[in-house]
């Protein structure tokens, strides 16, 4: 149901995976931004990366997910890849990822989103504060939008102001990163900034409560009522 594409970033390939629904289109279209446990060794090693990209391809959307982690080797320790991760770097990626689908004949180039889940969830955040072409943001328990990454650039948070589309947030109320303090600090960052938003925090529910191959985590009641809310979001400003 998927395809590979390798685009080309600052002389470096990115593996990127497109997902696309049935019919001609013109679809609208979405970056999915990977979570960090297993995708950081390449996109097809992890389950839901896939499940995530087969979702909303169901959903009508042309999905691309590009492997934000090609800067390093893939077998290179996780631990390397989180602290030396760069938002510079990222925005570049993402940049590309959404001029690929813009140049799609198949793509609606003017109803374009982003989301992303976990490490990914910063990383939709980001992207809607640096691309005005993301007409639609979900961000999905993602931490660290307070802090700066490698680059020592200006913390996610502190660039609301930037963001000029709505932004769904999806949390878990006994994750801790984020926490729900945090969660509010995002929340209010937002409203500061006149930025539209809706957030949904489940009780019950903690981190990567979305990945149905985490049994431990996964909490199926609240993510199906998730993944409901998030492709109604999506639908109503991209549709």
């Amino acid at each position: 149901m998927y395809r590979s594409e390798y685009l080309d970033v600052q002389g470096k390939n990115m593996h990127t995976l497109v997902f696309c629904p049935e019919g001609p289109g013109p679809h609208p279209g979405l970056v999915i931004a990977q979570h960090l446990p297993v995708a950081h060794e390449g996109l097809e090693k992890d389950p839901f990366t896939i499940d995530v990209g087969e979702r909303y391809a169901a959903a009508g959307y042309v999905c691309a997910i590009p492997f934000l982690f090609h800067w390093w080797p893939e077998d290179e320790d996780v631990a390397v890849k989180r602290e030396g991760f760069r938002d510079d770097w990222t925005v570049a990626d993402l940049t590309v990822a959404h001029t690929f689908l813009v140049g799609m004949d198949s793509v609606d180039a003017g109803h374009i989103g982003i989301v992303g889940h976990c490490w990914g969830g910063r990383v939709a955040w980001l992207g809607a504060c640096s691309n005005v072409g993301f007409q639609a943001s979900i961000i999905c328990y993602g931490g660290r939008v307070k802090a700066a990454f490698a680059d020592a650039g200006t913390p996610p948070i502190d660039l609301a102001r930037q963001i000029k589309c709505p932004v769904m947030g999806v949390f878990g109320n006994d994750d801790q990163g984020p926490s729900p303090e945090d969660v509010d600090d995002y929340e209010a960052a937002l409203n500061q900034a006149g930025v539209p938003n809706e957030f949904h925090r489940y009780d019950g529910a903690g981190h990567g409560f979305q990945d149905a191959g985490k049994p431990e985590r996964y909490r199926h009641e609240q993510s199906e009522d998730a993944w409901a809310r998030q492709i109604a979001f999506l639908d109503r400003l991209l549709k």
